[in-house]
């Protein structure tokens, strides 16, 4: 009887750490104490990885994690942006604005799980405007002033990004301005902006378990809608990743990283398991 016990959980220890048993637990992702998305505009894979206009975000690259096969979801921006934001292009197929949608987002799943939110645009006249277009800032650029269940009030111009990046809110979206995002100005303009304003958080977040994510809304129409997207970031670990993803991928990925309900397209994208430390 006692040797037949034996057998019994010699079995059942097998069973536990079976490489199967393995295979079938979810990958644990890390936690961020910060995120910031930065969304730069309508450049392909080839036009950054590589281009000595770009030394600073090539610098990331090799720093980060690069991903070679990352894809927007369509043409024009708008809908890009509205899909990194809420997994959906809420049936938007061109720039126009106004718009606004009773649907959840990324910032309404984080005020409803008592997290933070803020996004930040280069040119937003005032905290919470509405306004479609001012100067080089433009609303089709800026998801969350289209939610109505989001806070008006988080609708930050980038001039109030903190300096203490202790005191930024869990997640943070950066929009540049049309000529710092590489719309209307150049590569290395808006490769020189994203190093003046943001490489000193891509530095802390190195060593204070926070993230820095990069990526385009869309091409130029030259390269089937293939962007650099690279992620920096104590947690991550450097090099190249061939996975296919796209903005639900990413979207996805923040909400697993906090538990977070999944929205529209991101309940059936993957999440980015394989760049973690």
């Amino acid at each position: 009887m006692l040797r037949s016990r034996r057998i019994g959980f010699w079995l059942l220890g097998l069973c536990v750490w079976s490489p199967f048993t393995a295979a079938q637990t979810p990958a644990t992702l890390p936690r961020p104490a910060h995120i910031v998305v930065v969304m730069e505009e309508n450049h392909s894979y080839s036009e950054i990885i590589g281009s000595s206009s770009a030394p600073y975000i090539n610098l990331l690259a090799t720093e980060g994690a690069l991903f070679t096969q990352s894809y927007a979801i369509g043409h024009p921006s708008q809908p890009n942006y509205l899909a990194i934001f809420s997994g959906s292009t809420q049936g938007i197929t061109d720039d126009s604005c106004p718009h606004t949608f009773s649907t959840a987002s990324l910032e309404s799943e984080l005020l409803a799980a008592n997290r933070t939110f803020n996004g930040f645009s280069e040119g937003l006249p005032s905290v919470g405007s509405l306004v479609c277009t001012s100067g080089e800032y433009a609303r089709k650029h800026v998801p969350w002033t289209d939610f109505s269940l989001d806070n008006p009030s988080d609708n930050q111009p980038f001039t109030s990004f903190p300096s203490d990046f202790t005191k930024l809110p869990l997640v943070s979206f950066v929009i540049p301005d049309l000529l710092d995002d590489m719309h209307d100005g150049t590569v290395a303009q808006g490769d020189t902006w994203l190093q003046d304003n943001l490489s000193e958080y891509a530095s802390w977040a190195m060593s204070n378990n926070s993230l820095l994510i990069v990526t385009w809304d869309e091409d130029d129409d030259s390269s089937n809608n293939q962007i650099p997207t690279i992620f920096v970031g104590q947690m991550v670990k450097a090099g190249q990743y061939s996975e296919t993803i796209n903005h639900y991928n990413i979207l996805r990925t923040i909400e697993q990283m906090y538990r977070l309900p999944r929205l529209g397209k991101a309940a059936t994208a993957k999440p980015i398991t394989d760049v973690w430390q």
